[in-house]
This record gives structure tokens, C-alpha cells and sequence, in this order.
């Protein structure tokens, strides 16, 4: 009995330090431990043990140790336990793949919620939304808020799928589920996507009154919602709310005034970041960036672009040198712009080059219209709005036959122009 109590004891200490390796995210000390655990012959492990070792082969992609791992609790009898059934799924979802992944799901016996959710939210996180849908569709158990907060930020992250994430937050409402700090988290993109202001306030006052409000990440994300919606006011006094304002709260707030023009404010924002010692990352400077474009500001954006890495070490990304093109072009310095194109070190994107071809309209640039042109029909050949607009220049020069000639190559493409649209959002 002493021998029992005294193994009992150490299986306890030996998992409470995994947990611990495990959530400070020390994963190979997490699996050395639990390799010394699985081989110790005083030592029987139980299913509190497994979630945490396969919780780390997941953060560290060691598939052969995960599948290892399965076979095991296989013969221990371990699958029926919904929480090692869970960790076995989101592991191979993370480490092998989806499909084995769902092969695994419709072999387990016992399915709680829990399960369900890990299958749901791999499919989500994998961008195969449509299959998480279908899952859920099929879920013989009740879902839970976790259900809907995986389904809506799925939906969320898709380019129509603003409304149906907000239909979905409705249905949970219905079933008297309690939306948390992550649904409303998964919940703004979708409100910012219809530009549903009053849906944000009202968010906003749930957290209040729920003592949600508080957290730093609720706030920046109201911050940002709020100014992409057009809310200044309500994005500055939200920013002037937080007690300990991080990168994403002011690079939030920047973004937000430099979305709307207002392009000194977001640089004296960013000035007074940089008095407040936070650390710029590049989503600070694609704000300050997107600022001086809007306000033509070509030579101070040159001179952010210079500081990313001077001053902060950070390296330009293919967005921060399509902000670049996109303001030197506006200022129609075409040829600086492509300059930058010329020597970017990343991919060249269809954002640079559409840039040069819309400002090589505004100034009559065709030159280099045509080479921004077919630089834009290799990388998106099926993008009438290239077609179109390089027709306008050769149009707007006299030149008519090229002009003709685009409107054929259209056709023979099989090139569309998508009708226009427009959407109402009718609120109480």
C-alpha cells in the first residue's frame, strides 16, 4: 500500500511539471520528461499524462512521436477518453494531416463536444470551412459556445462570409449560449466586414456589463473595428480607455485614422508610440505608410521606410513595399516607383504593379502602363479590371487599335468584367 501511495505520489509530481513544461511552452523538455515517465517501470500512466505529450509533439511537429503515442493509448484502452481522443485529433490535424486526422475523428467511440470541436476547428483553421460546416451540420451532441466561436471566426476570415458569421452568432444567441470573450473576438471581423456600427456598440456594452471589457485584446480589436467603420471618436476614446496600451492597441488606433485620410493625426500618433517607448512591429509602419499615401507625403514615406529597419530592425514585407509604390505613384514619381518594384527582395505583387498601372492613368504614363499591364495579366490573368483599365490609357492617348486589341484579348481569355453590386444592411 505505502509502494502504491508512493508511486501515486510520484506520477503526481512527474505530471503537474509536465503541465508546466507544457504551458510555458517548453515542449522538448515537456517530452523528455514524458519519455523518462513512459519508460519507468514503477511508474503507470494514466490519461491526464497523454493530452500533454501530444499537445506538445503538436507545437513541435513530431508526428512519429504523436503516432507513437496512439498506439498506445490504443492498447491501454486510453481512445474512450474524450480529452486524449481530443489531443490524438487536433495532433494529427497539426502534424500529419486533416484527412487522417477526420479518420481518426470517425473511429473514436465516444464523441463528446469536446471532440467534435477539436474536428470542427482543424477544418476551420484550414480554411475548408465548408467542411466544418458540414460537421457541425452532422454533431449528435449539443454544440456548445466554443461551437460557434470556431464556426464564426471561420466565417469571419471569408470574403463573403460576413453575414452568415452573424447568422450563426444569432443561432447561438437563440440556443441561450453565452457569448465570451472569444466569440466577440471572432465576432468583430464579421461587423466590420457589413459595416455594422451598431452591432460594434453593442458588443462593446455586452463586454461592459459582462466584465469583459477589460481585456487588452477585446479593446484594440474595438479599436480597430470602430475605425474601419468610420467611428473615429469612438475608436479614440476606446484607445484613450486602455490603461496599458500595447503595439496592437496603438498600431490599431494609427491604422484606423490613416484608413480615413487623416494622415497627421495617424503620424502623430505613431509619434507619440515612439515617445511612449513601444516598439513598432510592421503593422505599425504599413499604417504610417498607408498615411503618407493618402496624404501624398512620398518623401516622409521613403523616410519611415528607411527607419523600419535603421531604427527597428524590421524587415519590409511585400505589403510594406506596395504602400511605398502605392504612394510614390499617387505622387506620380511612376518611374521611382518602379524602381522600387525593380529591386524588391520579396515577391512583386499584384498590389505593387496595380498601383503604377491606376497612377499610370491619372498622369498618361503609358510605358510603363504596359509593362505594369502585362506584369498583372501573368499574375492574375483572369482580373478584368487590368484589361480594362490598361484599354482606358491606350484609349485616353489616341490609341484605339491597342485599345481594341485588349477588349479582344479579353474575349479570347475568356476574361469577364463582374457586374456592379451594392448591399443594404437594414438595422433596428
Amino acid at each position: 500500500m505505502a509502494s502504491y501511495n508512493s508511486n501515486y505520489l510520484r506520477l503526481l509530481s512527474h505530471t503537474k511539471l509536465l503541465a508546466s513544461h507544457v504551458n510555458q511552452g517548453r515542449h522538448e523538455q515537456a517530452l523528455a520528461l514524458f519519455h523518462h515517465m513512459h519508460t519507468s517501470i514503477a511508474l503507470t500512466l494514466d490519461p491526464f499524462v497523454f493530452p500533454l505529450a501530444l499537445k506538445s509533439c503538436a507545437a513541435i511537429q513530431h508526428p512519429q512521436l504523436g503516432t507513437a503515442i496512439h498506439g498506445h493509448v490504443v492498447k491501454s484502452s486510453f481512445l474512450e477518453n474524450p480529452f486524449v481522443a481530443c489531443a490524438l485529433v487536433d495532433m494529427y490535424g497539426k502534424c500529419v494531416s486533416i484527412s487522417l486526422a477526420r479518420k481518426l475523428f470517425d473511429e473514436i467511440p465516444q464523441r463528446n463536444v469536446v471532440v467534435w470541436n477539436a474536428m470542427i476547428s482543424l477544418y476551420a483553421h484550414s480554411n475548408h470551412v465548408a467542411d466544418a460546416l458540414e460537421l457541425f451540420e452532422s454533431m449528435d451532441v449539443v454544440p456548445n459556445a466554443s461551437t460557434f466561436n470556431t464556426i464564426v471566426a471561420g466565417l469571419s476570415g471569408l470574403d463573403e462570409g460576413s453575414f452568415r458569421a452573424l447568422k450563426f452568432y444569432r443561432q447561438m444567441r437563440e440556443l441561450g449560449l453565452k457569448p465570451n470573450l472569444i466569440t466577440l473576438l471572432a465576432l468583430l471581423p464579421a461587423c466590420v466586414g457589413v459595416a455594422a456600427l451598431n452591432l460594434i456598440k453593442e458588443i462593446h456594452g455586452y463586454s461592459i456589463r459582462n466584465d469583459i471589457d477589460p481585456h487588452p485584446h477585446l479593446r484594440s480589436g474595438l479599436v480597430e473595428a470602430y475605425g474601419r467603420c468610420g467611428s473615429l471618436i469612438n475608436a479614440s476614446n476606446t484607445f484613450r480607455s486602455i490603461n496599458e496600451r500595447d503595439v496592437v492597441a496603438w498600431s490599431s488606433l494609427i491604422s484606423a485614422y490613416a484608413l480615413h485620410g487623416e494622415a497627421k493625426t495617424a503620424l502623430e500618433i505613431f509619434r507619440q508610440m515612439e515617445m511612449a517607448k513601444i516598439q513598432p512591429d510592421g503593422i505599425t509602419f504599413l499604417g504610417v505608410l498607408k498615411a503618407c499615401s493618402h496624404a501624398g507625403l512620398a518623401d516622409e514615406a521613403l523616410e519611415y521606410f528607411a527607419r523600419m529597419r535603421k531604427d527597428y530592425g524590421l524587415e519590409a514585407s511585400s505589403d510594406h513595399y506596395s504602400c511605398l509604390v502605392d504612394v510614390l505613384s499617387r505622387a506620380g514619381r511612376l518611374y521611382e516607383a518602379y524602381e522600387v518594384i525593380r529591386d524588391m527582395p520579396v515577391k512583386v505583387t499584384a498590389k505593387a504593379w496595380g498601383a503604377l498601372l491606376g497612377a499610370c492613368r491619372t498622369y498618361g504614363e503609358v510605358e510603363l502602363a504596359e509593362i505594369a499591364g502585362q506584369a498583372l495579366f501573368e499574375i492574375e490573368p483572369d482580373n478584368a479590371a487590368n484589361y480594362v483599365l490598361l484599354a482606358r490609357i491606350y484609349a485616353s492617348v489616341g490609341r484605339h487599335e491597342e485599345a481594341q486589341r485588349m477588349r479582344t484579348e479579353m474575349n479570347e481569355r475568356g476574361v469577364k468584367a463582374a457586374p456592379g453590386s451594392s448591399w443594404v444592411v437594414y438595422q433596428d
